[in-house]
C-alpha cells in the first residue's frame, strides 16, 4: 500500500493484525516509525510480536501505540524492556494533524495493521485510519468473500 507516493516495497513483516480489515473498514493509511529501545528491536527481528489488541492514541498531540506485545528479549537480562509498555510512533507534524481530526471529529480510530522492517532495516508500523463495522456489514464482506473464493473455484474448474 501506498500513501501519498510512498513506495510500498516491505520487506519482512513481522506482526500482522489480521482481523483489522475483517472489523473495521480501512479508510486511509500511514507508515510510521516506532520508537524502540535495543532489547525491543532484537525481539521484533525473532518475530514473535502480537498487535492484534493493540491500537494508537493521540496524547499530548502525540501519537502513540498502546498495548502491543514484545516479549522480552531473553539475552539481555536485566537491561529488558516492558513487554506492553506505551510506544511513541513517529509521524509528521501533518500527518498527527490529519490523524487527530479523523479521531475527534469523525469518529474514526487508529489500528496498526503491521509491523515491518522497510530497506533500510528500520521498524515500522502500517497505521490505519478506520471506522468500526456494524454486524451486518461483516457478515456483508463475509459473502463477499466466501462469492469471490467460490467464483474463483467455478472458474478454474471451467478451464
Amino acid at each position: 500500500m501506498t500513501h501519498k507516493g510512498r513506495p510500498s516495497t516491505v520487506r519482512k513483516i513481522v506482526a500482522e493484525n489480521r482481523k483489522a480489515r475483517y472489523n473495521y473498514e480501512i479508510v486511509d493509511t500511514y507508515e510510521a516509525g516506532i520508537m524502540l529501545t535495543g532489547t525491543e528491536v532484537k525481539s521484533l527481528r525473532e518475530g514473535k510480536a502480537n498487535i492484534a489488541e493493540s491500537y494508537a492514541s493521540d496524547e499530548n498531540g502525540e501519537i502513540w501505540l498502546i498495548n502491543s506485545y514484545l516479549p522480552e528479549y531473553l539475552q539481555a537480562n536485566r537491561f529488558n524492556h516492558a513487554p506492553r509498555r506505551p510506544r511513541k510512533l513517529l509521524l509528521s507534524a501533518k500527518e498527527i494533524g490529519r490523524l487527530r481530526v479523523g479521531i475527534s471529529r469523525e469518529g474514526m480510530t487508529l489500528i496498526p495493521l503491521k509491523v515491518y522492517f522497510n530497506e533500510q532495516g528500520r521498524a515500522k508500523l502500517e497505521l490505519a485510519l478506520a471506522k468500526g463495522k456494524k454486524l451486518h456489514d461483516k457478515r456483508e464482506t463475509e459473502r463477499e468473500r466466501d462469492w469471490n473464493r467460490e467464483k474463483g473455484r467455478l472458474l478454474r474448474d471451467r478451464g
